[in-house]
């Protein structure tokens, strides 16, 4: 079984002091940091772009696991991978061509990722899941932290283990989407093994970060 990872959501961390957060985050333990990259248009609301992504990896170790809810996103990958994206996640409905922005990312020698949102069914991947580091299965739909987990998606999950197993093919499965420590461990167990969250880790246990996360990846 993989190494159960978390990557924290910056989008629930204090925007006016995002370098001292993320610094926070290493300091307690997070595996990576999960950035969402929103552009009004694909899903509705903005956040950050590559100068702020270039600024905060300048002054950090960690891996960025960034996460590009933008519509048409492969114009954008360049800037992206500039920035210092170390894992580049786009959906399938961004992107006129998967199999061409896979291979850009690749070409970049940056790991990528394929994000599926709760509609979006796993055929549009199947066929792909060799040229792909990361699913990331969205638990909610995109768009805004604080959601409620939709554990319909769990199936999904099962099913993409099964084909990891099947055809041993190796990949990561996030999820990403209302995840607390209820069903942190339900995901793991459908076969998870990076957990997303946000609000969890930065407001449960009175801000205890470094417990929020020892408590998400026991299971």
């Amino acid at each position: 079984m993989k190494k159960i990872q978390i990557s924290p959501s910056i989008l629930s961390a204090d925007f006016g002091q995002l370098g001292k957060e993320i610094k926070r985050l290493e300091d307690a333990g997070a595996d990576m940091i999960h950035v969402d990259v929103m552009d009004g248009h694909f899903v509705p609301n903005l956040t950050i772009g590559p100068p702020v992504i270039k600024a905060l990896k300048d002054k950090s170790s960690m891996i960025f696991d960034v996460h590009l809810m933008i519509s048409p996103v492969h114009k954008y990958i360049d800037a992206y991978s500039e920035a210092g994206a170390d894992i580049i996640t786009i959906h399938p409905e961004a992107t006129s061509s998967l199999i061409d922005s896979i291979n850009k990312i690749k070409k970049l020698k940056k790991k990528v990722g394929v994000s599926l949102n709760p509609e979006t069914k796993i055929d549009v991947i199947k066929d792909l899941l060799d040229r792909i580091d990361l699913v990331l299965i969205m638990s909610v739909n995109p768009g805004f932290g604080g959601q409620k987990f939709m554990p319909e998606v769990l199936d999904k999950i099962k099913e993409l283990k099964k084909i990891q197993e099947s055809k041993n093919i190796d990949f990561d499965i996030e999820i990403d989407g209302g995840i607390n420590f209820e069903n942190s461990k339900i995901a793991i167990n459908a076969g998870a093994n990076i957990l997303v969250s946000g609000t969890t880790i930065f407001k449960s246990n009175n801000g205890d970060i470094k417990k929020n996360i020892h408590l998400l990846k026991s299971h």
